[in-house]
Protein backbone atom coordinates (compact mmCIF):
# COMPACT_ATOMS: atom_id res chain seq x y z
CA UNK A 1 0.00 0.00 0.00
CA UNK A 2 1.29 3.47 -0.83
CA UNK A 3 0.46 6.64 1.01
CA UNK A 4 -1.88 6.09 3.93
CA UNK A 5 -5.10 8.00 3.31
CA UNK A 6 -7.07 7.05 6.41
CA UNK A 7 -6.35 6.88 10.13
CA UNK A 8 -8.46 5.95 13.17
CA UNK A 9 -8.13 6.89 16.82
CA UNK A 10 -8.83 4.26 19.48
CA UNK A 11 -8.69 4.92 23.22
CA UNK A 12 -9.24 2.71 26.25
CA UNK A 13 -9.76 4.06 29.76
CA UNK A 14 -8.60 1.04 31.74
CA UNK A 15 -8.49 0.58 35.47
CA UNK A 16 -4.73 1.06 35.66
CA UNK A 17 -4.06 3.37 32.72
CA UNK A 18 -5.55 5.26 29.81
CA UNK A 19 -4.03 4.40 26.45
CA UNK A 20 -4.67 5.58 22.91
CA UNK A 21 -3.38 4.79 19.42
CA UNK A 22 -3.64 6.36 16.00
CA UNK A 23 -3.96 3.41 13.61
CA UNK A 24 -3.29 3.57 9.87
CA UNK A 25 -5.56 1.75 7.45
CA UNK A 26 -2.67 -0.63 6.77
CA UNK A 27 -2.52 -1.60 10.44
CA UNK A 28 0.53 0.47 11.26
CA UNK A 29 0.64 2.36 14.57
CA UNK A 30 1.28 6.00 13.74
CA UNK A 31 1.39 6.98 17.41
CA UNK A 32 0.56 5.67 20.86
CA UNK A 33 0.73 6.95 24.42
CA UNK A 34 -0.60 6.16 27.88
CA UNK A 35 -0.84 7.56 31.40
CA UNK A 36 -1.54 5.73 34.67
CA UNK A 37 -4.91 6.15 36.37
CA UNK A 38 -4.92 6.96 40.07
CA UNK A 39 -7.06 4.98 42.51
CA UNK A 40 -8.68 6.61 45.52
CA UNK A 41 -9.50 4.66 48.70
CA UNK A 42 -11.71 6.91 50.86
CA UNK A 43 -12.76 4.11 53.21
CA UNK A 44 -13.03 0.34 53.76
CA UNK A 45 -14.04 -1.59 50.61
CA UNK A 46 -14.11 1.67 48.65
CA UNK A 47 -12.48 2.10 45.21
CA UNK A 48 -12.92 5.35 43.31
CA UNK A 49 -11.37 7.33 40.47
CA UNK A 50 -11.50 11.01 39.55
CA UNK A 51 -13.44 11.64 36.33
CA UNK A 52 -11.85 15.08 35.96
CA UNK A 53 -8.51 13.31 35.90
CA UNK A 54 -9.83 10.87 33.27
CA UNK A 55 -10.48 13.75 30.94
CA UNK A 56 -7.29 15.70 31.68
CA UNK A 57 -5.24 12.53 31.07
CA UNK A 58 -7.24 11.66 27.95
CA UNK A 59 -6.78 15.15 26.51
CA UNK A 60 -3.05 15.06 27.25
CA UNK A 61 -2.68 11.61 25.66
CA UNK A 62 -4.58 12.67 22.53
CA UNK A 63 -2.46 15.81 22.21
CA UNK A 64 0.67 13.69 22.61
CA UNK A 65 -0.25 11.19 19.89
CA UNK A 66 -1.37 13.98 17.57
CA UNK A 67 2.08 15.54 17.92
CA UNK A 68 3.74 12.16 17.35
CA UNK A 69 1.70 11.35 14.25
CA UNK A 70 2.04 14.81 12.73
CA UNK A 71 -0.54 17.16 11.21
CA UNK A 72 -0.88 15.29 7.91
CA UNK A 73 -1.91 12.02 9.60
CA UNK A 74 -4.10 13.81 12.15
CA UNK A 75 -6.00 15.58 9.37
CA UNK A 76 -6.91 12.14 8.00
CA UNK A 77 -8.41 10.68 11.20
CA UNK A 78 -11.83 9.39 10.07
CA UNK A 79 -13.31 8.27 13.38
CA UNK A 80 -12.81 7.91 17.12
CA UNK A 81 -13.99 5.16 19.47
CA UNK A 82 -13.43 5.08 23.24
CA UNK A 83 -13.82 2.04 25.50
CA UNK A 84 -13.41 1.72 29.25
CA UNK A 85 -13.47 -0.46 32.33
CA UNK A 86 -17.01 -1.21 33.42
CA UNK A 87 -19.30 -0.82 35.29
CA UNK A 88 -18.83 2.51 37.04
CA UNK A 89 -21.16 4.88 38.86
CA UNK A 90 -20.37 8.46 37.88
CA UNK A 91 -23.15 10.94 38.76
CA UNK A 92 -23.11 14.18 36.75
CA UNK A 93 -25.31 17.26 36.86
CA UNK A 94 -27.28 18.67 33.92
CA UNK A 95 -24.14 20.42 32.68
CA UNK A 96 -22.16 17.18 32.62
CA UNK A 97 -20.07 18.10 35.66
CA UNK A 98 -19.10 15.22 37.98
CA UNK A 99 -20.80 15.52 41.36
CA UNK A 100 -18.36 13.17 43.11
CA UNK A 101 -15.59 10.73 42.32
CA UNK A 102 -16.61 7.72 40.23
CA UNK A 103 -17.33 4.50 42.16
CA UNK A 104 -15.63 1.72 40.18
CA UNK A 105 -16.58 -1.91 39.70
CA UNK A 106 -14.02 -3.01 42.33
CA UNK A 107 -15.89 -1.07 45.02
CA UNK A 108 -17.80 -3.37 47.43
CA UNK A 109 -19.26 -0.96 49.98
CA UNK A 110 -22.86 -1.66 48.90
CA UNK A 111 -23.24 -5.28 50.00
CA UNK A 112 -26.14 -4.52 52.36
CA UNK A 113 -27.97 -2.70 49.56
CA UNK A 114 -27.52 -5.68 47.24
CA UNK A 115 -29.05 -8.01 49.83
CA UNK A 116 -32.00 -5.64 50.23
CA UNK A 117 -32.62 -5.60 46.45
CA UNK A 118 -32.44 -9.39 46.21
CA UNK A 119 -34.82 -9.79 49.15
CA UNK A 120 -37.30 -7.39 47.56
CA UNK A 121 -37.20 -8.83 44.04
CA UNK A 122 -36.15 -12.42 44.67
CA UNK A 123 -32.80 -13.81 43.59
CA UNK A 124 -34.06 -15.97 40.73
CA UNK A 125 -36.34 -13.22 39.44
CA UNK A 126 -33.44 -10.75 39.54
CA UNK A 127 -31.15 -13.14 37.63
CA UNK A 128 -33.79 -13.77 34.97
CA UNK A 129 -34.15 -10.02 34.43
CA UNK A 130 -30.52 -8.90 34.34
CA UNK A 131 -29.02 -11.99 32.69
CA UNK A 132 -26.28 -12.62 35.22
CA UNK A 133 -25.39 -13.46 38.76
CA UNK A 134 -25.83 -10.59 41.25
CA UNK A 135 -22.68 -9.03 42.71
CA UNK A 136 -21.64 -5.80 44.40
CA UNK A 137 -19.69 -4.87 41.24
CA UNK A 138 -22.88 -3.76 39.51
CA UNK A 139 -25.00 -0.62 39.69
CA UNK A 140 -28.42 -1.19 41.35
CA UNK A 141 -26.87 -1.52 44.80
CA UNK A 142 -24.38 1.31 44.14
CA UNK A 143 -27.20 3.64 43.10
CA UNK A 144 -29.16 2.73 46.23
CA UNK A 145 -26.09 3.32 48.43
CA UNK A 146 -25.56 6.72 46.78
CA UNK A 147 -29.18 7.68 47.31
CA UNK A 148 -29.13 6.62 50.98
CA UNK A 149 -25.76 8.06 51.96
CA UNK A 150 -25.43 11.16 49.76
CA UNK A 151 -29.03 12.32 49.23
CA UNK A 152 -28.12 15.91 48.41
CA UNK A 153 -25.82 14.84 45.58
CA UNK A 154 -28.35 12.28 44.40
CA UNK A 155 -30.94 15.06 44.15
CA UNK A 156 -28.57 17.04 41.89
CA UNK A 157 -27.85 14.06 39.63
CA UNK A 158 -29.08 14.36 36.07
CA UNK A 159 -27.36 11.24 34.70
CA UNK A 160 -25.17 8.28 35.61
CA UNK A 161 -22.29 7.77 33.17
CA UNK A 162 -19.49 5.34 32.39
CA UNK A 163 -15.85 6.34 31.97
CA UNK A 164 -15.90 6.01 28.17
CA UNK A 165 -19.20 7.86 27.79
CA UNK A 166 -17.83 10.70 29.93
CA UNK A 167 -14.72 11.05 27.75
CA UNK A 168 -16.85 10.87 24.60
CA UNK A 169 -19.12 13.55 26.09
CA UNK A 170 -16.09 15.80 26.65
CA UNK A 171 -15.14 15.25 23.00
CA UNK A 172 -18.62 15.87 21.54
CA UNK A 173 -20.85 17.57 24.12
CA UNK A 174 -23.32 14.69 23.71
CA UNK A 175 -24.29 12.40 26.61
CA UNK A 176 -25.03 8.78 25.73
CA UNK A 177 -24.99 5.24 27.11
CA UNK A 178 -23.67 2.51 24.83
CA UNK A 179 -25.78 -0.65 24.72
CA UNK A 180 -22.81 -2.88 25.54
CA UNK A 181 -22.08 -1.31 28.91
CA UNK A 182 -25.79 -0.78 29.61
CA UNK A 183 -26.30 -4.54 29.33
CA UNK A 184 -23.59 -5.06 31.97
CA UNK A 185 -24.98 -2.71 34.62
CA UNK A 186 -27.66 -5.14 35.93
CA UNK A 187 -30.07 -2.21 35.68
CA UNK A 188 -31.36 -3.46 32.33
CA UNK A 189 -33.97 -6.10 31.58
CA UNK A 190 -32.13 -8.18 28.99
CA UNK A 191 -35.36 -9.62 27.59
CA UNK A 192 -36.41 -6.14 26.43
CA UNK A 193 -32.93 -4.57 26.26
CA UNK A 194 -34.30 -1.55 28.12
CA UNK A 195 -34.00 -0.20 31.65
CA UNK A 196 -35.91 -2.20 34.26
CA UNK A 197 -38.88 -0.45 35.83
CA UNK A 198 -38.98 -3.14 38.51
CA UNK A 199 -35.39 -2.59 39.64
CA UNK A 200 -35.82 1.18 39.41
CA UNK A 201 -38.90 0.99 41.64
CA UNK A 202 -37.04 -1.00 44.32
CA UNK A 203 -34.09 1.39 44.46
CA UNK A 204 -36.24 4.50 44.07
CA UNK A 205 -34.73 5.79 40.82
CA UNK A 206 -36.25 6.33 37.37
CA UNK A 207 -33.59 4.54 35.36
CA UNK A 208 -35.06 5.71 32.04
CA UNK A 209 -34.34 9.29 33.07
CA UNK A 210 -31.12 8.76 35.01
CA UNK A 211 -29.12 7.19 32.19
CA UNK A 212 -28.39 9.07 28.96
CA UNK A 213 -30.02 7.80 25.73
CA UNK A 214 -29.07 4.27 24.65
CA UNK A 215 -26.93 3.99 21.52
CA UNK A 216 -25.42 1.10 19.56
CA UNK A 217 -21.69 0.60 20.09
CA UNK A 218 -20.84 1.78 16.57
CA UNK A 219 -23.41 4.59 16.33
CA UNK A 220 -21.97 8.03 15.64
CA UNK A 221 -23.07 10.22 18.56
CA UNK A 222 -21.49 13.48 17.45
CA UNK A 223 -18.27 15.08 16.29
CA UNK A 224 -15.27 16.64 18.00
CA UNK A 225 -16.24 20.13 19.15
CA UNK A 226 -14.11 23.24 18.75
CA UNK A 227 -13.56 23.31 22.52
CA UNK A 228 -12.37 19.69 22.57
CA UNK A 229 -10.21 20.35 19.51
CA UNK A 230 -8.47 23.18 21.35
CA UNK A 231 -7.75 20.90 24.32
CA UNK A 232 -6.59 17.85 22.35
CA UNK A 233 -5.02 19.05 19.13
CA UNK A 234 -7.61 17.18 17.07
CA UNK A 235 -9.40 18.85 14.17
CA UNK A 236 -13.02 19.59 14.99
CA UNK A 237 -15.66 17.61 13.14
CA UNK A 238 -14.20 14.09 13.47
CA UNK A 239 -17.03 11.57 14.08
CA UNK A 240 -17.09 9.96 17.53
CA UNK A 241 -18.81 6.61 18.18
CA UNK A 242 -20.78 5.61 21.26
CA UNK A 243 -18.01 3.22 22.32
CA UNK A 244 -18.11 0.14 24.51
CA UNK A 245 -16.58 -1.78 27.38
CA UNK A 246 -12.94 -2.79 27.32
CA UNK A 247 -14.20 -6.37 27.02
CA UNK A 248 -15.95 -5.65 23.72
CA UNK A 249 -12.94 -3.76 22.37
CA UNK A 250 -10.72 -6.68 23.42
CA UNK A 251 -12.87 -8.97 21.30
CA UNK A 252 -12.23 -6.84 18.22
CA UNK A 253 -8.53 -6.73 19.09
CA UNK A 254 -8.36 -10.54 18.83
CA UNK A 255 -9.40 -10.21 15.18
CA UNK A 256 -12.73 -11.99 15.57
CA UNK A 257 -14.78 -11.20 12.50
CA UNK A 258 -16.78 -14.29 11.62
CA UNK A 259 -19.31 -16.53 13.32
CA UNK A 260 -17.28 -19.54 14.48
CA UNK A 261 -14.34 -17.47 15.67
CA UNK A 262 -13.73 -17.54 19.42
CA UNK A 263 -11.21 -15.39 21.23
CA UNK A 264 -9.25 -15.35 24.45
CA UNK A 265 -7.56 -12.25 25.82
CA UNK A 266 -5.19 -14.11 28.10
CA UNK A 267 -3.37 -12.24 30.83
CA UNK A 268 -3.53 -12.19 34.61
CA UNK A 269 -7.18 -13.02 34.04
CA UNK A 270 -8.80 -14.12 30.79
CA UNK A 271 -11.75 -12.92 28.77
CA UNK A 272 -13.39 -15.51 26.53
CA UNK A 273 -15.47 -14.45 23.49
CA UNK A 274 -17.76 -16.68 21.45
CA UNK A 275 -20.15 -15.46 18.76
CA UNK A 276 -23.75 -16.54 18.31
CA UNK A 277 -26.47 -16.00 15.74
CA UNK A 278 -29.19 -16.26 18.39
CA UNK A 279 -29.87 -14.47 21.64
CA UNK A 280 -29.42 -16.63 24.73
CA UNK A 281 -31.87 -17.20 27.55
CA UNK A 282 -31.40 -14.62 30.33
CA UNK A 283 -31.02 -17.04 33.26
CA UNK A 284 -28.01 -19.14 32.26
CA UNK A 285 -24.43 -18.85 33.60
CA UNK A 286 -23.13 -16.91 30.57
CA UNK A 287 -25.47 -14.77 28.47
CA UNK A 288 -25.22 -13.04 25.11
CA UNK A 289 -24.77 -9.33 24.57
CA UNK A 290 -25.40 -7.31 21.39
CA UNK A 291 -22.47 -7.40 18.96
CA UNK A 292 -21.86 -5.01 16.03
CA UNK A 293 -20.03 -7.57 13.84
CA UNK A 294 -21.86 -8.35 10.59
CA UNK A 295 -23.27 -11.90 10.71
CA UNK A 296 -22.54 -12.21 14.43
CA UNK A 297 -25.35 -10.27 16.13
CA UNK A 298 -24.69 -11.70 19.60
CA UNK A 299 -21.55 -12.38 21.61
CA UNK A 300 -20.93 -14.42 24.74
CA UNK A 301 -18.13 -12.92 26.81
CA UNK A 302 -17.02 -14.78 29.90
CA UNK A 303 -14.33 -13.74 32.38
CA UNK A 304 -12.01 -16.28 34.00
CA UNK A 305 -10.64 -14.88 37.24
CA UNK A 306 -7.45 -16.94 37.51
CA UNK A 307 -5.45 -17.51 34.36
CA UNK A 308 -1.92 -16.15 34.20
CA UNK A 309 -2.30 -15.29 37.89
CA UNK A 310 -2.47 -19.03 38.66
CA UNK A 311 0.88 -19.63 36.96
CA UNK A 312 2.45 -16.69 38.78
CA UNK A 313 1.01 -17.95 42.08
CA UNK A 314 2.58 -21.35 41.49
CA UNK A 315 5.98 -19.82 40.75
CA UNK A 316 5.91 -17.51 43.76
CA UNK A 317 4.63 -20.05 46.31
CA UNK A 318 5.64 -23.50 45.07
CA UNK A 319 8.10 -22.97 42.22
CA UNK A 320 11.25 -22.13 44.17
CA UNK A 321 13.29 -24.85 42.48
CA UNK A 322 12.14 -23.77 39.01
CA UNK A 323 12.85 -20.13 39.81
CA UNK A 324 16.35 -20.92 41.13
CA UNK A 325 17.21 -23.16 38.17
CA UNK A 326 15.96 -20.62 35.62
CA UNK A 327 17.87 -17.83 37.35
CA UNK A 328 21.11 -19.79 37.54
CA UNK A 329 20.86 -20.79 33.86
CA UNK A 330 19.82 -17.33 32.66
CA UNK A 331 16.42 -18.60 31.54
CA UNK A 332 12.96 -17.05 31.75
CA UNK A 333 11.12 -18.92 34.50
CA UNK A 334 7.86 -19.06 32.52
CA UNK A 335 9.69 -20.51 29.52
CA UNK A 336 11.28 -23.08 31.81
CA UNK A 337 7.86 -24.08 33.16
CA UNK A 338 6.77 -24.73 29.57
CA UNK A 339 9.67 -27.15 29.15
CA UNK A 340 9.00 -28.99 32.41
CA UNK A 341 5.28 -29.40 31.71
CA UNK A 342 6.04 -31.22 28.46
CA UNK A 343 8.04 -33.84 30.36
CA UNK A 344 4.77 -35.12 31.90
CA UNK A 345 2.15 -37.13 30.04
CA UNK A 346 -1.19 -35.47 29.23
CA UNK A 347 -3.52 -35.70 32.20
CA UNK A 348 -0.59 -35.34 34.64
CA UNK A 349 -1.11 -38.91 35.90
CA UNK A 350 -4.58 -38.05 37.24
CA UNK A 351 -3.50 -34.90 39.10
CA UNK A 352 -6.06 -32.08 38.85
CA UNK A 353 -5.49 -28.42 39.66
CA UNK A 354 -8.52 -26.21 40.26
CA UNK A 355 -7.43 -22.59 39.61
CA UNK A 356 -10.05 -20.91 41.81
CA UNK A 357 -7.55 -19.01 43.95
CA UNK A 358 -9.77 -15.93 44.17
CA UNK A 359 -13.07 -17.68 43.62
CA UNK A 360 -14.32 -17.86 40.04
CA UNK A 361 -16.45 -15.83 37.72
CA UNK A 362 -17.74 -17.69 34.64
CA UNK A 363 -19.35 -20.15 34.78
CA UNK A 364 -19.44 -20.63 38.59
CA UNK A 365 -19.95 -16.99 39.64
CA UNK A 366 -18.96 -17.40 43.26
CA UNK A 367 -16.27 -16.08 45.56
CA UNK A 368 -16.09 -19.12 47.81
CA UNK A 369 -14.52 -21.53 45.32
CA UNK A 370 -10.90 -22.24 46.23
CA UNK A 371 -7.78 -23.48 44.53
CA UNK A 372 -7.16 -27.20 44.96
CA UNK A 373 -4.85 -29.99 43.90
CA UNK A 374 -6.66 -33.35 43.82
CA UNK A 375 -5.02 -36.64 42.93
CA UNK A 376 -1.53 -36.37 44.45
CA UNK A 377 0.30 -39.59 45.15
CA UNK A 378 3.71 -40.65 46.45
CA UNK A 379 4.73 -41.30 42.85
CA UNK A 380 3.90 -37.77 41.69
CA UNK A 381 6.62 -36.17 39.58
CA UNK A 382 7.50 -32.49 39.66
CA UNK A 383 6.70 -32.23 35.96
CA UNK A 384 3.18 -33.55 36.63
CA UNK A 385 2.60 -30.88 39.26
CA UNK A 386 3.65 -28.17 36.80
CA UNK A 387 1.61 -29.63 33.94
CA UNK A 388 -1.48 -29.87 36.15
CA UNK A 389 -1.40 -26.08 36.63
CA UNK A 390 -1.43 -25.50 32.87
CA UNK A 391 -4.13 -28.13 32.42
CA UNK A 392 -6.26 -26.84 35.30
CA UNK A 393 -6.61 -23.43 33.68
CA UNK A 394 -7.41 -25.17 30.38
CA UNK A 395 -10.10 -27.31 32.07
CA UNK A 396 -11.62 -24.06 33.38
CA UNK A 397 -11.54 -22.68 29.83
CA UNK A 398 -13.28 -25.81 28.51
CA UNK A 399 -15.93 -25.50 31.24
CA UNK A 400 -16.77 -22.02 29.94
CA UNK A 401 -16.66 -23.06 26.29
CA UNK A 402 -18.96 -26.03 26.81
CA UNK A 403 -21.38 -23.88 28.82
CA UNK A 404 -21.46 -21.35 25.99
CA UNK A 405 -21.78 -23.93 23.22
CA UNK A 406 -24.77 -25.49 24.98
CA UNK A 407 -26.39 -22.04 24.88
CA UNK A 408 -25.84 -21.60 21.14
CA UNK A 409 -22.27 -20.30 20.85
CA UNK A 410 -20.26 -21.23 17.75
CA UNK A 411 -16.54 -21.91 18.16
CA UNK A 412 -14.45 -23.53 15.43
CA UNK A 413 -11.13 -21.83 16.23
CA UNK A 414 -9.70 -19.98 19.25
CA UNK A 415 -7.68 -16.81 18.73
CA UNK A 416 -5.38 -16.07 21.69
CA UNK A 417 -3.69 -12.76 22.45
CA UNK A 418 -2.03 -11.29 25.54
CA UNK A 419 0.68 -12.69 27.77
CA UNK A 420 -0.82 -16.19 27.69
CA UNK A 421 -0.20 -16.36 23.93
CA UNK A 422 3.55 -16.47 24.61
CA UNK A 423 3.28 -19.99 26.07
CA UNK A 424 3.30 -22.54 23.26
CA UNK A 425 2.84 -25.37 25.76
CA UNK A 426 -0.28 -23.74 27.14
CA UNK A 427 -1.67 -23.20 23.64
CA UNK A 428 -1.00 -26.84 22.74
CA UNK A 429 -2.91 -27.95 25.83
CA UNK A 430 -5.81 -25.58 25.07
CA UNK A 431 -6.07 -26.73 21.45
CA UNK A 432 -6.21 -30.37 22.55
CA UNK A 433 -8.55 -29.62 25.47
CA UNK A 434 -11.05 -27.82 23.20
CA UNK A 435 -10.35 -29.93 20.09
CA UNK A 436 -10.11 -26.85 17.88
CA UNK A 437 -7.11 -25.05 16.33
CA UNK A 438 -5.55 -22.26 18.37
CA UNK A 439 -4.48 -19.17 16.44
CA UNK A 440 -1.63 -17.59 18.39
CA UNK A 441 -1.53 -13.85 17.72
CA UNK A 442 1.69 -11.87 17.69
CA UNK A 443 2.70 -9.66 20.57
CA UNK A 444 1.42 -6.51 18.84
CA UNK A 445 -2.11 -7.90 18.52
CA UNK A 446 -4.79 -7.78 21.17
CA UNK A 447 -4.16 -4.20 22.24
CA UNK A 448 -7.55 -2.85 23.38
CA UNK A 449 -7.24 0.59 21.69
CA UNK A 450 -6.56 -1.21 18.39
CA UNK A 451 -9.93 -2.93 18.88
CA UNK A 452 -11.51 0.49 19.34
CA UNK A 453 -9.84 1.72 16.16
CA UNK A 454 -11.18 -1.30 14.24
CA UNK A 455 -14.72 -0.51 15.40
CA UNK A 456 -14.30 3.11 14.29
CA UNK A 457 -12.78 2.07 10.97
CA UNK A 458 -15.62 -0.31 10.15
CA UNK A 459 -18.22 2.40 10.82
CA UNK A 460 -16.28 5.02 8.87
CA UNK A 461 -16.01 2.73 5.83
CA UNK A 462 -12.23 2.49 6.11
CA UNK A 463 -12.64 -1.24 6.83
CA UNK A 464 -15.81 -2.18 4.92
CA UNK A 465 -14.93 -5.88 5.19
CA UNK A 466 -14.06 -6.23 8.87
CA UNK A 467 -12.90 -9.88 8.72
CA UNK A 468 -10.43 -9.02 5.94
CA UNK A 469 -9.23 -5.97 7.84
CA UNK A 470 -8.80 -8.03 10.98
CA UNK A 471 -6.78 -10.64 9.06
CA UNK A 472 -4.51 -7.91 7.73
CA UNK A 473 -4.07 -5.99 10.98
CA UNK A 474 -4.26 -8.68 13.68
CA UNK A 475 -1.37 -10.96 12.80
CA UNK A 476 -1.42 -14.71 13.43
CA UNK A 477 2.02 -15.92 14.52
CA UNK A 478 1.24 -19.64 14.55
CA UNK A 479 -1.68 -22.05 14.19
CA UNK A 480 -1.53 -24.93 16.68
CA UNK A 481 -3.61 -27.98 15.89
CA UNK A 482 -5.04 -30.31 18.56
CA UNK A 483 -3.00 -33.38 19.43
CA UNK A 484 -5.42 -36.31 18.99
CA UNK A 485 -3.79 -38.41 21.70
CA UNK A 486 -3.90 -35.54 24.19
CA UNK A 487 -7.50 -34.76 23.24
CA UNK A 488 -8.55 -38.35 23.95
CA UNK A 489 -7.05 -38.16 27.44
CA UNK A 490 -8.73 -34.83 28.19
CA UNK A 491 -12.10 -36.14 26.99
CA UNK A 492 -11.81 -38.93 29.55
CA UNK A 493 -10.67 -36.70 32.43
CA UNK A 494 -12.69 -33.51 31.92
CA UNK A 495 -15.94 -34.97 33.40
CA UNK A 496 -14.03 -35.65 36.63
CA UNK A 497 -12.91 -32.01 36.76
CA UNK A 498 -16.52 -30.80 36.58
CA UNK A 499 -17.95 -33.44 38.89
CA UNK A 500 -15.31 -33.13 41.61
CA UNK A 501 -15.90 -29.41 41.93
CA UNK A 502 -19.67 -29.90 41.89
CA UNK A 503 -19.41 -32.42 44.75
CA UNK A 504 -17.34 -29.95 46.81
CA UNK A 505 -19.26 -26.77 46.04
CA UNK A 506 -21.45 -26.71 49.16
CA UNK A 507 -18.56 -27.76 51.38
CA UNK A 508 -16.45 -24.87 50.07
CA UNK A 509 -19.32 -22.46 50.69
CA UNK A 510 -19.76 -23.74 54.24
CA UNK A 511 -16.01 -23.60 54.84
CA UNK A 512 -15.83 -19.95 53.82
CA UNK A 513 -18.71 -19.08 56.16
CA UNK A 514 -17.09 -20.99 59.02
CA UNK A 515 -13.74 -19.25 58.57
CA UNK A 516 -15.41 -15.83 58.42
CA UNK A 517 -17.04 -16.46 61.83
CA UNK A 518 -14.03 -17.99 63.56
Amino acid sequence: MGKIEHYLLGMDCGTTNIKAVILGEDGSIAAEASLPSRFLHPGPNMQEQDAVEWWSNAAYIIKTICEQAGPEAVSRIRGICVSSHTVTLLPVDAGGNPLREAITYQDSRSGAELEYILNEIGRERFISMVGGQPAVSFLPNKILWFKKNEPELFAQTAYFMQASSFISYKLTGVMTTDIDQASRTQCMDVSTMDWSDEIGSVIGADLHKMFPPLKAVDEIIGTVTKEAAAQTGLPSGIPVLAGCSDAMASMFATGMGRLGDAGESSGTTSLIFVGSDTKSAPDIPVVTRPCPVDGMPWIFDAPLLNSGSALRWFIETMGVSEWDYADSHNKDVFAYLNEIALEAAPGANGLFFFPYLLGERAPLWNDYARGMFIGMGMDMQRSELVRSVFEGTAYALRHVMETVRQAGGKADILRICGGGAKSRTWSMIKASMLKIPVYVLDEHSGDVPVGDALIAGHKAGVFPDLPKAAERIVKVKEIIQPDDAWAKVYDQLYPYYVDMYRHLDQDLKNLKQTIEHM
